[in-house]
C-alpha cells in the first residue's frame, strides 16, 4: 500500500494561505510547475476537501482546450483529469472529473482508496489535511517554501496534541524563483 503525502506551497513563516484564503503569492514559475507536475504524475490518487475540489474543478477541466494555456498547465491538466480523486464534503451531492464522494469516516475511506489505487495518494485542502495529520494518516510532508513572509494566515500544520517526529528525505532549491522544496517522512 502506498503512502499519503501532504504537499503545499508555504510562506517562509509557514503559512499556506494569507488572510482571506489568498494564495496568489505561491503561483509557481515554469520550473516549479514542471516539478509539481512530476510529483502529481507519480501519485495514484488524490484526496481533497470540498473547497479545494471546487477550486480545481472550476479551472483545470478547461485548460486542455485552451490554446493560450501554457504547456506546463496543459501537462498538469492532463494528469489532473485522469487521476482518481476522493472528495470529502458535507454539502456536495455529486462530483465529476474522475472523482467520487466519500461516504464513510475519513480513516476507512482513505485506507480503502489506498487499496483501490495501489499507490501513493496526495491530500489537499487545509481542513481535510489537518484532520488527516491528527489521525496519523499522513506519511510525508512536502513543502515548497516561497520567499515571502505573510505574518498571518492559515498554517501548513494544524495545532497538535503531540509532536510528530520526521526525518528529512530530500531538499531542492529552484534558483530562478528562490523556492526551496523540503520533503520529510514521518518516523515511527
Amino acid at each position: 500500500m502506498g503512502i499519503v503525502i501532504y504537499s503545499m506551497g508555504v510562506s517562509l513563516d509557514g503559512f499556506m494561505e494569507s488572510p482571506g484564503r489568498e494564495i496568489g503569492w505561491s503561483a509557481p514559475d515554469d520550473e516549479v510547475h514542471r516539478f509539481a507536475n512530476e510529483q502529481a504524475a507519480a501519485t495514484s490518487g488524490s484526496v481533497y476537501g470540498r473547497h479545494l475540489y471546487e477550486v480545481m474543478a472550476g479551472y483545470w477541466p478547461s485548460v486542455p482546450d485552451n490554446p493560450d494555456a501554457p504547456a506546463v498547465e496543459r501537462e498538469f491538466a492532463a494528469t489532473w483529469l485522469t487521476t482518481p480523486r476522493l472528495v470529502f464534503s458535507r454539502t456536495l451531492s455529486s462530483v465529476d472529473w474522475n472523482s467520487r464522494l466519500a461516504t464513510e469516516d475519513i480513516t476507512t475511506e482513505v485506507r480503502r482508496f489506498q487499496e483501490e489505487t495501489g499507490g501513493d495518494l496526495d491530500c489537499g485542502g487545509a481542513g481535510l489535511a489537518a484532520q488527516l495529520i491528527r489521525l496519523g494518516l499522513v506519511d510525508e510532508f512536502r513543502l515548497l517554501v516561497y520567499p515571502v513572509v505573510l505574518g498571518a494566515g492559515r498554517p501548513f500544520f494544524p495545532l497538535l496534541d503531540a509532536a510528530i517526529k520526521v526525518e528529512q528525505v530530500e531538499t531542492r532549491r529552484f534558483d530562478d524563483s528562490g523556492v526551496v522544496y523540503l520533503r520529510y517522512r514521518k518516523v515511527a
